[in-house]
């Protein structure tokens, strides 16, 4: 798809493809054409686009996300809405999530086992001596 395709959302994030979704948005690979760099852009389902308590709950996660400098935590760098379409600008990570690794793997060994739940606590605790709960843990949201 030539770039002259690709939407561009907030005029600097050039959305390339679809990467994940969840209960109520889209992540795509996007672009950030102002600071040449990937990022992931989480898009609220548009059904959830008219209701102010979905937003607000978008709003305060962008917000709480932002908040937190951590190695083993996504780096948020902008939230907002264009055209009736609220986004979340975040750090892209490329890997493969947990819940991939195991479906191909089936298991892993106790080291690697060790080493991730090493990280992602490091990470909860961190997040939670901040007073953020991340309310979805699973293999499917962790990125190794």
């Amino acid at each position: 798809m030539a770039d002259d395709d690709q939407p561009i959302v907030n005029g600097r994030y050039r959305v390339e493809r679809s990467v994940g979704r969840g209960g109520m948005a889209e992540v795509f690979l996007a672009h950030d054409t102002l600071l040449d760099r990937p990022i992931a852009l989480k898009v609220l389902f548009p059904e959830y686009a008219t209701d102010p308590a979905f937003v607000e709950r978008f709003r305060r996660e962008a917000q709480a996300a932002a908040g937190l400098q951590h190695p083993h935590i996504v780096a948020v760098y902008d939230w907002g809405k264009v055209n009736n379409t609220y986004f979340i600008a975040m750090e892209y990570v490329s890997g493969k999530t947990l819940a991939e690794i195991l479906k191909d793997r089936k298991q892993l060994t106790h080291t690697q086992a060790a080493d991730i739940a090493r990280d992602v606590a490091s990470a909860l605790a961190f997040a939670h001596d901040n007073g953020v709960v991340h309310r979805d843990i699973k293999p499917g949201n962790i990125l190794v």
